[in-house]
């Protein structure tokens, strides 16, 4: 349904009542605005009860408005353009909550509903499918560069296999993955606004019968459906920043998943890099 959600609130105008059809061209008229608006919000900028908001999102077969602002964000996430996040924190204001409240309570909620929801299968699979690998390349793009960047520095502790792709050009990241076998592994980290870069590569490996582990914000990611599991973990938008707090923690959990199984191995590594680190001076002792 998410896919089609104004699609479906345009061909069911004429059913709506007179006071839901204020909501509908509300929502076609403003959707980037009204997918992080609460229902009492909306209800206020359309003059209608919030009761009739929630009955609307009914009528369209959601359980709640929870369930259908949640399908409105997924739908516009990747086509929000940067001008248009920054456009979000003048409704944050204008609420009356200060900007960095909002946010914390985003990233709380974010937490709350992964602390909830946690796939450990998921998490178990992707451990297994990564300490199996010949060779594990983790590929993010743009802002997800940085969450790989992250992922890899930890699995370069664990493993003695493994290779960051975000650094290299696009014609270099093809010259590195042109060498990936169906024993490697790809681990890709996709957030929106997706990178099309990143799914062609996810998209190539994937036609060389490699295993791929995603990590991503839902289901409707272009990656999800290419990966052989993926670890999901909600990014909300609330300006044009992109929250990496919840993929972090997910992909905390996967190095500790990791690390647990190799713990002997990493406990003798870093005695060795203790010593060289003291004898280099590396960290200021006090």
């Amino acid at each position: 349904m998410n896919n089609n959600l104004i699609s479906n609130i345009k061909n069911s105008f004429h059913k709506f009542s007179k006071s839901q059809k204020l909501i509908a061209q509300y929502i076609i008229d403003h959707y980037d605005k009204a997918a992080f608006m609460t229902a009492a919000k909306i209800a206020e900028r359309v003059d209608v009860s919030e009761s009739t908001v929630v009955r609307f999102a009914t009528a369209l077969g959601y359980s709640g408005y929870p369930e259908m602002q949640k399908a409105l964000q997924v739908l516009i996430k990747n086509k929000l353009t940067a001008v248009q996040r920054i456009g979000l924190q003048d409704d944050v204001v204008n609420d009356n909550l200060k900007l960095h409240k909002k946010i914390l309570k985003s990233e709380m909620n974010n937490l709350r509903y992964l602390f909830e929801h946690f796939d450990m299968e998921a998490l178990d699979k992707a451990t297994e499918l990564i300490l199996n690998a010949n060779r594990v390349y983790v590929l993010g793009l743009r802002t997800s560069s940085t969450l790989s960047n992250y992922l890899g520095f930890y699995l370069d502790v664990i493993l003695n296999n493994v290779k960051v792709l975000n650094n290299s050009g696009v014609n270099s990241l093809y010259e590195e993955i042109i060498r990936i076998k169906d024993n490697d592994l790809l681990i890709v980290i996709s957030y929106p606004r997706y990178s099309k870069t990143t799914i062609d590569a996810a998209k190539f490996v994937k036609d060389r019968n490699t295993k791929i582990v995603a990590i991503t914000d839902t289901e409707e990611s272009p990656v999800y459906k290419l990966a052989d599991v993926s670890l999901l973990a909600i990014s909300n938008i609330v300006s044009f920043v992109d929250s990496l707090v919840v993929p972090m923690t997910v992909i905390n959990n996967l190095i500790i998943n990791i690390s647990l199984r190799e713990k002997e191995e990493i406990v003798e590594y870093y005695n060795i890099l203790e010593k060289l680190w003291d004898n280099n001076s590396i960290y200021q002792n006090f």
